[in-house]
């Protein structure tokens, strides 16, 4: 007997991506939505058309490039929000309209001042304004997790009767404990006379670190669709993980009475791309993804697993996609093998030029670094992904001195909107003295929040993947950069985030 479908609905795209820093641009949506796709990702909710032009046209490039799953676009419960969302996704071979509403007491009085009636009004409207222009209406119930049950039951109820297909309730401040959140499915479907009419969803936060916990216990108590995000992306602390989802359902289908058509083996290059693109890495310790998620150092484990895996291993690694990282190039390999590997990647390249430059990068890699994995070419793309449009700043040369006993020194030369300026500065190591010359000549005015390196691969030629976040006026930024020489990468990772704060302008963030 064939088990209920699991929904999985990814929102890497738009909840992921309020994370602070974590901004995409359209390119790299596109390549994250692609990868989701590949993994066979129910629905893949590409953004917030009524942000900004920006975010609508991230949305429309992803329901024009995605087939095999639904794109869904986020709306506020206003008329003008739903004919934004539905202008973006109507090139979707599947679409779907996300409104929301909140309902508990504390948001209806101190930010919506609306009244209850005038709630469910408001609800109804956008449900039935967004039936008019699309069959496939998701509702969400903002701060169901501290709603009152029987304003949530008259709420849902008339929503339903408008024409929502999915409801979802989700837990915005992740403020719930899985009993009590698993009673609240319950007694929502018992309640309500038409819930047999919709598939219920859960979008759990993290913030007690119970997010996975919350959806699990609602998949238990009826729940079908379960809202998550790659490596558990999101504003504060995060989302429920969807790799953590997919493969508890998975392990345990003693217990689970529903499975999931996820492609497992496409999570953790999700993962290595999802981190690479937004520079959140991965925690080491991370379920499923994390480095050290297969990793035996005891030795009473590793004899374990030596005699029979399953003594300590419930999954395979090779099933969620850990394999021996794979050589896939060479310096000699031809411009017809990078563009093939790079497809394969779910990298598309919009232009020859763009093509070319890359190619050219490549090369220069590959006389640096023999061995090119997978990795380096997700590294060596996201370098590319700042395009002549909104690259404002850009790194000409660079010439770096540290020695025992001496202050380190860093010389540059910058092109500022196409004009050269060159600038020395020392500081307390090289990085340090980088950073100082580049202020001087940009004379940003931004705060470093955050410098990090990691190693791409392995190896003592590895690239280091650079991270560095960067705020001002109250916008926080991230910047990527990848280099064999460390420095370098420090270099580019700084002057990204720096085009990130010259080119992004403010957009709304909806909290679901």
């Amino acid at each position: 007997m064939s088990k209920e479908q699991l929904i999985i609905f990814d929102t890497t795209l738009r909840d992921g991506e309020q994370s602070p820093g974590a901004s995409m641009t359209k390119e790299e949506k596109l390549r994250i939505a692609r990868q989701l796709e590949r993994m066979h990702v129910n629905v893949i909710e590409a953004g917030f058309p009524a942000a900004s032009n920006g975010d609508f046209a991230a949305v429309k490039a992803v329901a024009e490039a995605i087939k095999d799953s639904t794109v869904a676009a986020l709306s506020r419960a206003f008329d003008k929000d739903i004919s934004r969302a539905l202008e973006a996704i109507k090139p979707a071979a599947s679409g779907r309209i996300h409104t929301f509403l909140a309902t508990s007491p504390i948001h209806m009085e101190k930010k919506l001042r609306m009244s209850p009636d005038d709630v469910i009004a408001a609800a109804k409207s956008a449900v039935r304004f967004a039936r008019n222009g699309i069959d496939d209406v998701e509702f969400s119930c903002e701060d169901a997790g501290r709603s009152e049950l029987d304003f949530l039951c008259r709420v849902i109820e008339a929503v339903i009767k408008e024409g929502a297909t999915t409801i979802n309730i989700p837990d915005t401040v992740g403020y719930n404990v899985p009993e009590q959140f698993a009673e609240r499915i319950k007694q929502l479907r018992a309640r309500i006379p038409n819930s047999d009419k919709v598939v219920w969803s859960v979008h759990c936060h993290n913030d007690l670190g119970l997010a996975v916990a919350n959806s699990l216990a609602a998949v238990m108590a009826g729940a079908r669709q379960v809202e998550c995000t790659i490596n558990g992306l999101g504003e504060r602390a995060g989302n429920a993980s969807l790799e953590e989802i997919v493969m508890a359902v998975r392990t345990r289908q003693d217990i689970f009475p529903c499975e999931t058509r996820i492609d497992a083996t496409q999570i953790v290059p999700a993962s290595k791309m999802v981190s690479s693109i937004t520079g959140f890495p991965v925690q080491p310790n991370k379920a499923i993804v994390g480095a050290n998620a297969f990793a035996h150092e005891s030795g009473i484990h590793q004899d374990g697993v030596l005699k029979h895996r399953e003594t300590y291993e419930i999954m395979r690694a090779e099933d969620v996609g850990w394999n021996a990282n794979k050589l896939v190039l060479g310096k000699l390999s031809g411009r017809t093998a990078f563009r093939a590997r790079l497809k394969e990647l779910g990298i598309e390249v919009e232009s020859e030029q763009v093509l070319n430059t890359a190619f050219m990068r490549f090369k220069e890699l590959a006389d640096k670094k023999h061995e090119i994995f997978d990795e380096d070419l997700h590294a060596l793309m996201s370098d590319e992904a700042v395009t002549p449009e909104n690259e404002r700043y850009r790194l000409v040369s660079s010439m770096f001195h540290s020695e025992t006993g001496e202050v380190p020194l860093a010389r540059l030369i910058i092109s500022t909107e196409g004009i050269e300026k060159g600038a020395e500065a020392s500081g307390s190591g090289p990085v340090d003295a980088t950073f100082k010359a580049i202020e001087s000549i940009v004379a940003s005015g931004s705060e470093l929040l955050l410098y990090s390196v990691t190693a791409i691969t392995t190896g003592t030629d590895a690239q280091g993947e650079v991270t560095v976040r960067l705020a001002k006026d109250g916008r926080i930024v991230n910047g990527q950069g990848a280099d064999t020489d460390i420095v370098v990468a420090s270099a580019k990772a700084y002057i990204h985030a720096l085009n990130t704060l010259s080119s992004k302008k403010e957009k709304l963030n909806p909290q679901i």
